[in-house]
């Protein structure tokens, strides 16, 4: 958006008619005062939603049903209870905030249709992109001593969490902080969204993607961003672009990620039955995030004090280990023997999941996102997330050889009950609703169908006969390319869009004049970054839950593009 845009929405929003009272004429008599109770609730409000620029914007933002005295006391007496309570009844005290969340109305993009365009650019401009993204990697790594990703927070929430699935938060995460700050950033939705404050916080964009607006908030880093840099620079260095020099840069800078993920984020817990295992954690100790001084006090203070591993970060740092040729005996461990444990069967294990905000899937079969650590800690409970259990998948196949998984029943059993919750998802077409997935997008869960599928089709035929006896994969294959090229690629596109469908399109075996559209995207948005990098930041994966959460960064698009132009250049050479 422009200047201008902005400079506008923020008059309208400063100089509207206040109509009603207001969020700080709700919460300051109960949060601004000393601290009593539990001192986060009033610590939260006033770091996350008292600062200066958020009071100017939301100042004249007021809700006029709250001008009955009767809701306005039972919305206080919630935040009292909050507060004060020694066990709070969440469920009781999330109602009134719940029930304003219900007042408003958001909606996922739905772009226009685009014009289609069947020529696609030359491949000297292909080449120069993938150019231009690796030395924007390797520029940057050479800059920071590490490829950053940042966090930054849009306030007016995920479309997909209403009422209801507020109370699922308040009443299945388990860290008291993070319940705090899911009640206080829900009733802050509430007043953005139904002002004129939402088109400074929310601004229209084109594509599905979301771009992650100025100023990007918290730089950091994790082995699960480092798995996909791992990824970008491999595929760089097989387009046969890359200089010697680049080379040798590109491998150092893979050797030192490799390194962070699986030993810098190694973390010992146990399985089911007690057995140790070494998995990755999503954040690693201090100082290795990079998060500057300040940032590290403000995640503390908004809640996110304790991080526990997760089945995804684990799957997809094994994964780039494996394809990196790393050796570290962390990669011999059949980690299937530790999923099974976090996997819901039905009427077994189903309450394992206890913030189902996606629960219009059926979950069978599919492996739940957190690890409890040997402390016992979740502080988000746990949910469960299709594309996640891809990874999973894919990691398996990269070493079904090495854990042994054709001749191990109970392994092989328990890929198959990943493969039927996919088959499922395809089926019924709920991959593609975006309430359906936790963290992602129904176009990343392609691009990493895509990914996944790649790895299988390396496996002998033997080994993919006994994987998938029914043919399940190419059912589900036919589904996603059904959407990719009929959904996602018929709208307009943003340019991790285009890179999105690119890797889904040249992993399924798509007909390479499939790629047109995609690419012509990817050619004109060259740039758009600026000083920064040649692309902009957009939404890569999000939190849904304590409010949206977007994360990615130049680098990240650079990566992606990278990729999903290399499989493109792949395909087109016919090399599949």
């Amino acid at each position: 958006m422009s200047f201008h845009y902005f400079a506008g929405a923020a008059c309208r929003a400063l100089t509207a008619r206040k109509d009603g009272p207001s969020l700080y004429d709700v919460c300051d008599p109960v949060l601004s005062g000393p601290a009593s109770g539990d001192p986060h609730l009033a610590k939260f409000y006033k770091t996350a939603l008292g600062n200066p620029a958020l009071r100017i914007l939301l100042g004249r933002a007021g809700l006029p049903e709250l001008r009955d005295e009767a809701k306005l006391t039972r919305l206080r007496t919630a935040l009292v209870r909050a507060r004060d309570d020694a066990e709070p009844d969440w469920a009781a005290i999330g109602q009134p905030v719940a029930d304003l969340v219900d007042s408003i109305a958001l909606d996922h993009p739905k772009p226009p249709p685009a014009i289609f365009t069947g020529l696609a650019p030359q491949q000297a401009q292909i080449d120069g992109v993938i150019r231009d993204c690796a030395q924007h990697l390797l520029g940057s790594y050479r800059k920071n001593g590490f490829l950053p990703t940042y966090a930054a927070f849009n306030l007016i929430g995920d479309p997909d969490v209403r009422g209801r699935e507020l109370t699922m938060a308040l009443t299945g995460l388990n860290a008291r902080g993070y319940k705090n700050s899911s009640l206080l950033f829900n009733l802050a939705r509430v007043f953005i969204a139904r002002s004129q404050a939402a088109a400074v916080v929310n601004p229209p964009w084109s594509g599905i993607a979301e771009p992650m607006w100025e100023p990007v908030q918290i730089r950091h880093r994790s082995a699960y961003y480092d798995a996909f840099f791992i990824e970008a620079l491999l595929s760089y260095v097989e387009t046969g672009l890359a200089s010697p020099a680049d080379k040798i840069a590109a491998e150092r800078a893979i050797a030192d990620m490799v390194d962070f993920c699986v030993n810098i984020s190694r973390e010992e817990v146990e399985g089911i039955d007690g057995t140790r295992f070494n998995v990755i954690t999503a954040l690693a100790p201090a100082p290795h995030p990079r998060f500057s001084r300040f940032f590290a006090q403000i995640k503390q203070d908004l809640g996110f004090g304790v991080y526990v591993p997760d089945c995804d970060t684990t799957a997809c740092s094994i994964s780039a280990a494996t394809q990196a040729g790393c050796t570290d005996p962390i990669i011999d461990q059949p980690l299937l023997d530790f999923y099974s444990g976090y996997q819901v069967l039905a009427g077994v294990n189903e309450p394992r999941v206890t913030v189902p905000l996606n629960d219009n899937i059926d979950y069978e079969g599919g492996v739940a996102t957190w690890i409890d650590n040997l402390k016992g800690e979740r502080p988000y409970g746990n949910d469960l997330d299709p594309t996640l259990n891809l990874d999973i998948l894919e990691v398996s196949f990269r070493n079904l050889a090495r854990w042994k998984i054709l001749e191990t029943p109970a392994r092989l059993a328990t890929v198959h009950r990943i493969i039927g919750f996919q088959k499922r998802l395809a089926a019924n077409g709920a991959f593609a609703n975006p309430r359906s997935h936790i963290y992602y997008l129904p176009e990343l869960y392609s691009a990493y169908f895509g990914r996944c599928y790649a790895a299988f089709l390396a496996l002998p035929l033997a080994a993919q006969a006994a994987i998938d006896p029914d043919g399940d994969f190419d059912f589900i294959r036919h589904r996603v390319l059904s959407y990719v090229k009929g959904e996602l690629m018929a709208a307009e596109m943003n340019v991790f869009d285009a890179a999105l469908a690119l890797i889904a399109l040249g992993h399924l075996g798509a007909d390479p004049r499939a790629f047109a559209p995609a690419l012509n995207v990817i050619v004109a948005s060259l740039g758009e970054g600026g000083r920064r990098g040649p692309f902009r930041a957009y939404e890569w994966n999000k939190m849904k839950t304590p409010t949206r959460i977007l994360v990615g960064g130049p680098e990240v698009t650079s990566a992606f593009v990278l990729m999903g132009l290399a499989v493109a250049k792949r395909a087109m050479a016919g090399r599949g």
